[in-house]
């Protein structure tokens, strides 16, 4: 009679074993979508299962990310719109990867939440696996952990994880970047997933905005313009190295340009940049105008409109362009690489 009584004292404490049950079979044929030559096990086992294929590599070697969306999160609760973020979460993992040289294997996800909200959760999934699906990875697990008493109500966090493969031969690390190389940016679709703490203090505390407000600048709602995805750059990135020599490639997140750049970069090496060379999405015009912010901190804060900065030789700088262009990327001649003096700083701007 009393273990009868208590059935109930787990869900009575705020967590919902049957809901997350229930989460999972929803699932099962969304993240089945992603799954691709490997996958071994769907959902719902203790752990994701992954046949690996090197038969085609020298010399194997795994390369891994993790990440969040940070407080971008804060504008998906502000919308009570959650289809997007995971879209975000798998760029911040999946480019990281794949600048390095990797190719991306499978996706690993965490979602946390005060009490689980099934339809909320299935949404986040929901724009995980259309990101997976973007970068041609498989989504094989993930937790979506119910925590009372630990988050703001209707809140959550969310983590990312990525496995990829590369052939320790072909991977990127920049060291074969040298004087003369050229540098071509790839735009962002804005703000991407960096910078958020700034942007809602400017936005939401200086100029006391909505997210349902309409800016003529943007051409659609603040909202609608603060959750647009991340840019995942994994078909730009496969198909430009089938055909070119790429030297090295800086995936601009939080640290901008100034901080970026400079981790692919040889120490006898810096980089001159025309910050004219690029158009600038309209929101950070409007960031900088609003909060007075000066051009270094926009430049060490947020992309300033491109997410990638790839590294290739003078002779096949025009040939890359093109064919990021064709592919529909907005790409750019930004700049060059030149021979770095004792204290000189590793990225510096044309005047």
């Amino acid at each position: 009679m009393g273990a009868e009584s208590r059935k109930d004292a787990y869900a009575e404490a705020g967590v919902d074993i049957d809901a997350g049950n229930r989460l999972v079979e929803l699932l099962k044929p969304i993240v089945s979508k992603t799954h691709k030559s490997g996958v071994i096990t769907n959902i719902g086992g203790f752990a994701g299962l992954f046949s690996l294929n090197v038969q085609h590599y020298n010399s194997p070697v795994l390369v891994a990310s993790t990440d969040g969306v940070g407080t971008k999160l804060k504008v998906a609760f502000m919308l009570d719109k959650h289809d997007t973020i995971g879209i975000d979460l798998v760029a911040m993992c999946v480019n990281d990867i794949m600048v390095q040289g990797a190719t991306p294997l499978f996706f690993l996800d965490y979602i946390s939440m005060g009490k689980l909200d099934v339809d909320r959760a299935q949404d986040i999934v929901k724009g995980i696996a259309a990101g997976c699906m973007e970068a041609g990875c498989s989504l094989i697990g993930g937790e979506t952990a119910e925590m009372p008493g630990f988050y703001a109500e209707n809140e959550y966090d969310v983590a990312g994880f990525v496995v990829g493969l590369a052939d320790n031969e072909e991977m990127l690390d920049g060291s074969e970047i040298a004087v003369g190389y050229q540098l071509v940016g790839i735009g962002s679709s804005g703000l991407h997933s960096n910078g958020y703490s700034l942007v809602r203090k400017v936005f939401f505390e200086g100029l006391k905005m909505s997210v349902t407000d309409y800016v003529e600048d943007f051409g659609r709602t603040l909202g609608e313009e603060l959750l647009e995805p991340t840019r995942i750059y994994a078909t730009a990135i496969r198909n430009l190295r089938r055909d070119f020599k790429i030297y090295g490639i800086s995936h601009i997140t939080g640290g901008g340009l100034l901080d970026n750049l400079p981790r692919i970069l040889p120490r006898a090496c810096k980089v001159r940049i025309d910050p004219r060379a690029w158009p600038r999405h309209p929101v950070f015009p409007y960031i900088q105008k609003a909060a007075a912010v000066s051009d270094r901190e926009m430049m060490r804060t947020f992309n300033n409109g491109l997410g990638l900065v790839i590294v290739v030789s003078e002779e096949e700088t025009t040939e890359v362009l093109l064919r990021l262009k064709a592919m529909g990327e907005n790409a750019y001649h930004i700049g060059e690489v030149e021979a770095r003096q004792e204290g000189e700083e590793p990225v510096v701007f044309s005047s």
